[in-house]
């Protein structure tokens, strides 16, 4: 079987190490992939957003399955192109994908349908957001509706920090037509967790859980990444809450869906607040998780590309999942300046020591080949994941890699997982 990731990222690198061990996949290429992702298949040197050549490209190859990675392509509507092509494909049409494409219309579903979330406001008027401020309590967490890399969401401890807030996103524009309108939501207090699942539409076959690594600095401190790190299980998901969490919130946005006329395939990701309320849910997504797929994908035992074409031809219900009993830990080595303007150029030192680990894989996220070396070339650059008896053990095994890498202005947390050891 021929098989098609769409990406270039860390995300991509973890899908293209588990779907090459697949005994079904006779050629496996990523477009536009990276130095990693060609250790497993053949690179293609297209755009995740390029569409309409991704598409000549996959009719041409005569491709079996494509998977999709990022966002992006999917809010594009690659799956309703390749679809209409005749092309089989992993990942939710463009309509079911504006349940994360769109902030607003994903916290109207939830309304819709008792998903507990936040309570929130939308804007389109700056001055009115800055009014409503005013007379609310803080802190406040300001977002972009639209795509925003993960970065489009501030936690405003002061009505001044919320205002400077509204400022970046809807003057500035910081995140471009992503801030056209915000969301302004209460701040839920508790511990943050990722819970992922694939769906056909019908049946919800959950991953296992993770919890990512939001902020740039140790302690949660500093601005909000595409995430720092990640780790599976997560000891804050017990069995109880994972039952909880597909009755109360997986189960009715997936029906939600359905009953709104955009039926659902593919994986759908939620970010949750565990409040002592309940989980809430932060935010929707509609693809694997970064960091989150690493850990995850590392743990599981089964095929993941016989689930994901039950997912696409809609005969879940036949597929089971098996999971090894380590834990897993992803910390992800940023570039000096992430996540604002950050360095690009720098030889990454290392990366074949760290190889020889055991239980030890080096994703490749923002990584480029220049002059036969590999280089630095994206924020979130490298996330090295290991495997270990239990959490404690994989932290030691990922920081064991960690530190036989180095480049100019490397950056990476100290403290990812030890949340799970308290």
């Amino acid at each position: 079987m021929k098989v098609l990731i769409v990406g270039g990222g860390g995300r991509e690198h973890a899908l293209a190490w588990k779907l090459s061990q697949s005994s079904r996949v006779t050629k496996l290429f990523i477009a536009p992939g990276n130095p990693g992702t060609a250790m497993h298949g053949e690179n293609v040197p297209i755009a995740a957003e390029e569409i309409e050549e991704l598409k000549a490209f996959a009719l041409r190859e005569k491709i079996d399955f494509t998977v999709v990675g990022p966002e992006l392509p999917l809010t594009l509507g690659i799956t309703d192109s390749f679809s209409d092509a005749g092309l089989l494909v992993f990942g939710p049409s463009k309509a079911a994908a504006e349940l994360e494409g769109s902030k607003a219309f994903s916290k109207e579903l939830m309304l819709r349908h008792n998903i507990p979330t936040a309570f929130y406001k939308k804007f389109e008027d700056a001055a009115e957001a800055k009014a409503y401020i005013e007379t609310h309590n803080q802190p406040l967490v300001v977002k972009a509706d639209g795509l925003a890399a993960g970065k489009g969401v501030v936690i405003c401890q002061s009505a001044q920090e919320a205002i400077e807030a509204v400022d970046l996103i809807m003057t500035e524009k910081a995140f471009g037509s992503a801030g056209k309108k915000i969301i302004i939501e209460e701040f839920l207090v508790g511990e943050e967790a990722s819970f992922l699942a694939i769906t056909d539409g019908r049946t919800v076959l959950p991953l296992a859980p993770a919890q990512d690594h939001k902020a740039i600095f140790d302690g949660d401190r500093g601005p909000n990444t595409g995430g720092m790190g990640a780790y599976s299980p997560a000891p804050v998901l017990t069995p109880e809450l994972q039952k909880k969490i597909m009755e109360r919130v997986m189960l009715p946005a997936v029906r939600g869906m359905e009953k709104e006329g955009r039926p659902y395939k593919g994986i759908l990701y939620a970010g949750l607040m565990m409040t002592k309320t309940g989980p809430k849910v932060l935010e929707f997504n509609c693809r694997f998780g970064d960091p989150e797929t690493q850990p995850i994908l590392m743990r599981l035992g089964s095929d993941l590309l016989e689930a994901l074409l039950a997912a696409a031809k809609g005969n879940l219900d036949e597929v089971s999942l098996e999971w090894k009993k380590e834990a897993a830990v992803c910390v992800v080595m940023a570039a000096k300046g992430y996540p604002g303007e950050y360095l690009k150029g720098s030889e990454i030192k290392g990366l074949d020591m760290a190889a020889l680990l055991p239980d030890t894989v080096v994703f490749h996220a923002g990584t480029t080949r220049r002059d036969g070396k590999v280089v630095t070339s994206g924020g979130r650059v490298l996330g090295v994941t290991a495997l270990g008896a239990d959490i404690k053990t994989a932290i030691e095994n990922a920081y064991k890699a960690v530190a036989l890498i180095d480049w100019e202005g490397a950056q990476y947390r100290t403290d990812i997982g030890k949340k799970a050891l308290r």
